[in-house]
């Protein structure tokens, strides 16, 4: 029985959470992945709101946070390309896309052959975790996660300075 009203909730509620969703992107790829992440976060205290006046704000609100995340997730790998990277503005709009796919796998690459611990905390900072969330998950110290982020850094350059100036 809760497993058809769950589903009934969603079924009504999909089409609302679409309309939302362009407020925020206008990709129609983009705003499915966003309406099922909301969802699948959802889904642990949905049926707490089945049937609740607030269940729309509550869902937009879970929906705001997840495109919050993925945006500072992506600023993030941005941010990171461009420190490996050090490229200067002409170099940046003259490459091909062929050298970026190149620059990526091998960033993809030297990310992979992290240590377990550093690749761990790296990733998880990557995703958008905060320090210490990182930390309690690992269950480990605040200034650990920050030294073992730090030397992923650290390695990351040294494997990729191919690609600097």
């Amino acid at each position: 029985m809760k497993t058809e009203l769950l589903n009934l909730t969603i079924q009504q509620n999909q089409p609302l959470l679409k309309r939302i969703a362009t407020k925020f992107t206008q990709d129609p790829y983009e705003i499915e992945e966003l309406v099922q992440e909301t969802f699948i976060r959802s889904l642990s205290s949905l049926e707490k709101f089945i049937n609740h006046p607030k269940l729309v704000a509550w869902l937009f609100v879970i929906m705001r946070n997840v495109y919050i995340n993925n945006y500072r997730k992506l600023s993030k790998y941005r941010t990171i390309e461009t420190e490996l990277t050090h490229t200067s503005h002409f170099e940046q709009l003259t490459t091909n896309k062929s050298e970026s796919k190149f620059m990526m796998d091998d960033i993809q690459k030297a990310i992979h052959k992290l240590p377990a611990d550093n690749y761990i905390a790296f990733t998880m900072f990557m995703e958008g975790f905060k320090y210490q969330e990182i930390a309690e998950q690992l269950q480990i110290a605040e200034g650990t996660v920050k030294t073992r982020i730090h030397i992923a850094r650290k390695l990351l350059k040294k494997s990729l300075k191919v690609y600097r100036n």
